[in-house]
């Protein structure tokens, strides 16, 4: 962690290209499969991707459509014409000798992400524009040779480029994280950060405080994590600083990130644009859209990070809840529908169960199918506030609903099995309450609690929970206590 006598001295600059799968069946300009996860090596291929001589690409349309969605989630303008190029470089990855790419005229302009911080604060990242791209291959390095894998080869991208508006690394965190919800929110990509179907390249330089200009920078690639992410500009910023403070100069290059070690590591010198001798691509026609066509593809966007922002300031939660809430899109939809119909308290307490269970406790899946969804979630929230469940017995019957022994059984009946609906007949829990302090062993909370010490008829109460097997409504057993005393 950088010292503040550093931050004082040195300003942090970084801007992030993010390239993002799109969720396809198929890749962008053949007819192989777009989902390569755990597939053998070079099984999800056609001749296209080995680039053989004479086969011609066919852009893959659907593929456009997800491009117009992601550029509504960033907020930027759609360009009504844009068009492909090559970016010649020769690596084994990359069969035809040149990536795909729209350099000159991308389809998604300017736009604006407001990537919200831990202290309830913001960052504000300008878009400088996103493109189409295909991906290229993967290649294994062994000790004397490398294997190539072209599964990847072809797959459908759009690459967003920022601009260098981020001065920390928990801004740059944070504006992954964002990222990363507004794209799979919209449903442009899968977000599978483990098989890269969402890559971070961090572009970060450091300059003495006030300079006019940047300093030269580092571009750290092909981050799957937002903690990688995270650590890896910390790391950076650290690295150069340490290099001007011994009077040394920070070179222009390509670093990868060592995640055991916790540092980045010199790959190679970046290219300028020169070196990639873009052209256009004289196989791909222009890409023609109307106004009509870019609004009707993003009238049907579903609703995003900030929609559920909006919707939810009378729940008023906690920036750490909204955090693990918006992680994931099924539980953000579920709990919006409950949200809509029920007041405040039945859906805040659904929150409180989604944040406060561990990640292996919630199978996401489990939402998205409907399994665990709105009217069981809100039926036993209601549950708890009519007093018919304890909040202890409330939190095990939501943990089973993620069970597919649950399925088909509301929460009345799951608690009826498991002897969990709680006894509020006054007669009953008087009963109970009698025998509690009638007990010698409860003699000493008695005087505690005549002395003032209203702290001990939390011991009285557990008595009587304990005699009735958890079934007594604590609420009402404490007042039958203290109408008793």
């Amino acid at each position: 962690m950088a010292t503040q006598a550093i931050l004082d001295k040195y300003d942090m600059t970084i801007g992030i290209e993010c390239h993002v799968q799109l969720a396809t069946q198929t890749k962008l300009f053949s007819t192989a499969d777009n989902d390569a996860r755990d597939a053998e090596p070079n099984s999800k291929v056609v001749p296209l991707d080995y680039g053989l001589p004479g086969m011609l690409p066919v852009l893959n349309w659907e593929a456009v459509k997800l491009a117009v969605k992601a550029g509504k989630a960033l907020g930027s303008e759609i360009a009504l014409r844009s068009h492909f190029d090559r970016k010649h470089y020769f690596y084994p990855d990359l069969p035809k000798g040149y990536q795909t790419t729209q350099m000159y005229e991308p389809i998604i302009g300017p736009g604006l992400v407001k990537a919200p911080l831990e202290d309830g604060s913001a960052v504000d990242v300008r878009i400088h524009h996103a493109h189409m791209e295909e991906d290229a291959g993967k290649l294994t390095h062994f000790d004397g040779y490398s294997l190539v894998d072209l599964n990847r080869a072809g797959t459908p991208l759009i690459e967003i480029v920022s601009e260098p508006d981020i001065h920390s690394s928990a801004g740059a965190r944070a504006y992954a994280t964002e990222l990363y919800r507004l794209m799979t929110y919209a449903g442009v990509t899968h977000g599978d950060l483990y098989h890269g179907n969402m890559r971070f390249d961090v572009n970060i330089s450091v300059a003495p405080k006030g300079a006019a200009e940047l300093g030269k920078r580092a571009e750290v690639k092909n981050l799957n994590s937002f903690r990688s992410v995270e650590r890896a500009a910390e790391y950076e910023f650290n690295r150069q600083v340490d290099l001007l403070e011994r009077g040394e100069k920070v070179v222009q290059e390509t670093r990868g990130w060592d995640d055991d070690k916790q540092l980045t590591v010199s790959q190679r010198s970046k290219e300028d644009a020169q070196d990639y001798r873009y052209m256009p691509d004289p196989d791909i026609p222009p890409i023609v859209l109307t106004a009509e066509e870019v609004a009707e593809i993003q009238a049907g966007m579903p609703k995003l990070p900030s929609d559920y922002r909006a919707n939810w300031q009378s729940l008023q939660l906690d920036n750490s809840v909204m955090t693990t809430i918006l992680a994931h899109a099924p539980i953000a939809e579920t709990i919006d529908a409950i949200h809509e119909s029920f007041e405040p308290g039945i859906t805040k307490r659904v929150v409180n169960w989604f944040s406060s269970a561990s990640a292996d406790d919630i199978d996401v899946a489990k939402v998205q199918s409907g399994l665990v969804g709105p009217n069981r979630l809100s039926e036993l929230s209601q549950m708890v506030a009519d007093n018919k469940l304890s909040s202890t017995g409330a939190k095990e019957i939501f943990l089973y609903l993620f069970d597919d022994e649950s399925k088909g059984k509301m929460p009345e009946d799951i608690a009826r099995e498991r002897n969990l609906l709680q006894v509020s007949d006054t007669g009953a829990i008087a009963t109970v309450v009698e025998e509690v302090l009638a007990d010698p062993a409860s003699a000493k909370a008695l005087a505690d609690v005549r002395a003032g010490n209203d702290k001990a008829i939390g011991y009285l109460v557990g008595q009587v929970m304990k005699k009735s097997k958890g079934q007594a409504n604590p609420g009402l057993a404490q007042q039958l206590i203290r109408e008793r005393l």
